[in-house]
């Protein structure tokens, strides 16, 4: 038993060894296919995005918000790192059973750590397990998060790790049997009782246990080791290595995820200047090789969980959009392909091939047939991506705020936009006419500019316009961004009346842009069009650079002279689009602004004193959070605050709310898009408010007023919903409870407090 336990242990280590080397060589070769990075990118301060890895790892901080499989995870992750030297201690048990690692085999706390991470891992893969077989899609169908996995790999994974978490404590076991533990003590914490079960076998017996169940030890472990080495796109198991650098290169060094702004159009690492284009300058992704390195590290990651999945919004509503299977299908496309690019295969812009037929003809068939094809394209046309999986996409950010190991999916999703809208004009029709309204009129509804004051004749308070009523902005506190929809769709103008009638009442001098302000680009940027989005944003930094009192000098750049601090251009945004746009997204076209969402100003002015709703508000409120308010800017608490301050509302939660809030449907461009694939997501959303039998959907966005408008008077059509229901803003609440009979304005006057945080 002991020589065939040692010549087969031996025999694996070789081959594992060797094989996981060459896996490793090949990593390396095959994330250099990637496109390069700006400089700085991921790299900029490495001491913070080291704490950030550990912070997440030890603390399992993204893992753990899902409880019970957090911490079960927990256990199996960190047990992997901590309990490696136990494969050691088994490889000396194959020459003499009683043997213990020198030094440490007998130290207390190394024999308190091998118990309770031993049991631990043990018993979260347990829990793990169970935790899949109750969710299979056998029996949860298109539910279960786990419905489009490669199942083979996951139950390979689990049963590895629970024969080794078995064969930990069986040895402990022996260990104490062999080494003649009479009484309990706390070197065998939880083994105790497996010492007591082996303690009458005869010695002989107990030498060939450990020689049999050391040998199963690093057989299952080596066995893993070869089979992953010769699977390099099994990222199921491959997440354990790779999600550490995937972390540490993550877009932001403090370890916020990859939301709120989109980053710059590169071109082979080197941001593209949209004035004056480069010749070879890649717009977008049209091939596996276009993704940067940190793309293709982002799908080798991918440990198919499906949290992703069970959030998004297009999956849960029938659409083929799942983020998990997009990222698997990039992944196995970059696998398969990647002997073709390695051989220096690749198509140049012009698409003529780079590599001669000398160079490709080693090249698998099966290699160079997943070359030829397209990237995004039907089932007919064998394409990767399909487009409708490409175009349900909200860009809503709950596959990001989900996935543990950080992958970028929004990031990806537009990439591949990009260069559908820009080189290839394939995009949903009825885009169209949003992008020509956005070069004609500057509005997606093509609406003349002047039409952006109709609102202001509706309020009985003049509404000062930059440029007509005032010079610039330094005679007022705040630019008030109205946004298109708040200054042209109707619904939305009663928010913005709303406000701006708060900020009347309570005394603050505001200003708008007027008939100046166009469409900040939100759309256009999400569909794909970056080209409109740079238009449209310089022309809007300009503008609003100018009513700041900044003026430019003869080269068109802004006179250093004038130039004002970013802490004394305060803007403030109904639309959350506007808000994440202008206060992330303008600092890449040089436009620095304090910014933020009027849900915070009307907080921060309750809090003052200025503002004080009296009057009741009857009725049960349930609040949906807006994604480019919350997930995308973490701007969860001051609606909430601002409804529990209005007398007479009763507040729940919907199930779907904060970080797993769901889409009203309108991002990502979908607002100017149909929905014909499965059931619409503002029905989805709407379904679960009206769940509650509120009195009153709120909301802090446009789009999603609108939305959930549509929803839910549809509903009352249909007799599904009572016609009491109102979908309304915050601020509209506010106003009814703030401007009674008796002060319909207030008085406006209280004392200086300190201003509210804008997004950093």
């Amino acid at each position: 038993m002991q020589l065939a336990a040692i010549i087969v242990s031996l025999v694996l280590i070789a081959v594992g060894v060797a094989l996981l080397g060459r896996a490793v060589v090949q990593f390396v070769r095959f994330f250099m296919l990637g496109a390069p990075v700006p400089a700085g990118l991921r790299t900029d301060n490495p001491w913070q995005r080291s704490v950030t890895l550990v912070r997440e790892f030890v603390g399992h901080t993204r893992m753990n918000k899902w409880g019970v499989v957090g911490v079960a995870h927990w256990f199996v992750a960190v047990g992997f790192l901590s309990l490696l030297l136990t494969i050691a201690n088994a490889f000396g048990q194959l020459f003499q059973a009683d043997w213990l690692l020198p030094v440490i085999g007998e130290w207390l706390p190394w024999e308190l750590l091998v118990e309770v991470m031993g049991t631990g891992t043990t018993l979260g893969i347990l829990t793990l397990i169970v935790i899949r077989q109750l969710n299979l899609p056998s029996r949860a169908g298109r539910k279960s998060r786990f419905a489009g996995s490669t199942s083979w790999q996951a139950y390979f994974v689990e049963y590895v790790i629970l024969i080794v978490g078995v064969c930990i404590m069986t040895l402990r076991g022996l260990e104490g049997a062999l080494h003649h533990v009479e009484s309990y003590e706390p070197g065998y914490l939880f083994s105790y009782p497996l010492v007591l079960a082996f303690k009458g076998l005869s010695l002989t017996t107990l030498q060939n246990l450990t020689y049999f169940v050391a040998m199963v030890k690093i057989a299952t472990s080596f066995i893993w080791m070869i089979t992953v080495s010769l699977n390099i796109d099994m990222s199921i198991a491959w997440h354990r290595f790779l999600a550490f650098p995937n972390i540490w290169f993550k877009r932001n060094a403090d370890g916020e995820v990859a939301l709120g702004a989109l980053l710059p159009m590169t071109s082979e690492g080197k941001p593209i200047d949209f004035e004056d284009p480069g010749e070879d300058d890649q717009f977008g992704v049209s091939q596996i090789e276009h993704f940067s390195w940190k793309g293709i590290l982002d799908f080798s990651t991918c440990t198919e969980c499906g949290r992703c999945q069970s959030q998004c919004p297009a999956w849960n509503t029938g659409k083929p959009l799942s983020p998990k299977l997009l990222i698997m299908a990039l992944r196995d496309h970059s696998h398969a392909k990647a002997p073709y690019l390695l051989a220096g295969g690749g198509t140049s812009m012009e698409g003529e091939e780079k590599a001669t037929e000398e160079q490709l003809k080693d090249v698998p068939a099966a290699a160079l047939a997943e070359a030829e094809r397209p990237l995004i394209g039907t089932l007919e046309e064998n394409g990767v991506i399909d487009p409708d999986v490409l175009w349900s996409c909200t860009t809503c950010g709950a596959c990001v705020e989900q996935c543990p190991v950080d992958i970028e999916h929004v990031d990806h999703i537009v990439d591949m936009r990009r260069y559908q809208v820009m080189i290839e004009s394939s995009f949903p029709s009825e885009a169209g006419t949003m992008l020509k309204n956005l070069e004609k009129k500057g509005n997606p509804w093509g609406l003349a500019k002047k039409q952006r004051l109709a609102w202001t004749k509706e309020v009985d308070f003049e509404v000062p316009v930059v440029g007509t009523d005032i010079e610039d902005l330094t005679e007022v506190e705040y630019l008030y961004w109205v946004g298109c929809a708040g200054a042209l769709e109707d619904r939305a103008k009663k928010t913005t009346k709303a406000f701006a009638e708060l900020l009347h009442i309570a005394g603050v001098k505001f200003a708008i842009m007027g008939g100046d302000e166009k469409c900040t680009g939100d759309s256009p940027r999400r569909l794909g069009n970056e080209f409109l989005f740079q238009q449209l944003g310089a022309e809007n930094v300009a503008t609003l650079n100018a009513a700041f009192g900044e003026s430019l000098d003869e080269d068109g750049e802004v006179d250093e002279s004038t130039k004002k601090p970013k802490s004394s251009k305060k803007i403030v945004a109904t639309c959350p689009h506007c808000f994440n746009t202008i206060a992330n997204e303008y600092p890449q076209l040089g436009g620095e602004y304090e910014v933020i969402h009027h849900t915070q100003l009307l907080q921060h002015l309750v809090d003052e004193g200025k503002l004080t709703p009296v009057t009741p508000v009857e009725g049960l409120i349930t609040y949906h959070d807006p994604c480019y308010l919350g997930r995308h800017n973490k701007v969860y608490t001051p609606p909430r605050e601002i409804i529990a301050k209005v007398p007479g509302l009763r507040n729940e939660e919907m199930h779907r709310h904060k970080e797993r809030g769901f889409c009203c449907g309108a991002g990502g461009a979908r607002m100017w898009m149909e929905e014909r694939i499965g059931k619409r997501i503002n029905n989805e959303r709407v379904d679960e408010a009206l769940s509650l039998n509120p009195d009153i959907v709120s909301t802090a966005c446009p789009f999603c007023l609108v939305m959930l408008t549509d929803s839910v008077n549809g509903k009352k059509n249909d007799g599904k919903a009572k016609e009491s229901v109102q979908v309304v803003d915050v601020a509209q609440l506010l106003l009814d409870s703030v401007k009674t009979p008796a002060d319909p304005e207030g008085d406006g006057e209280t004392a200086e407090e300190p201003e509210p945080e804008p997004v950093k």
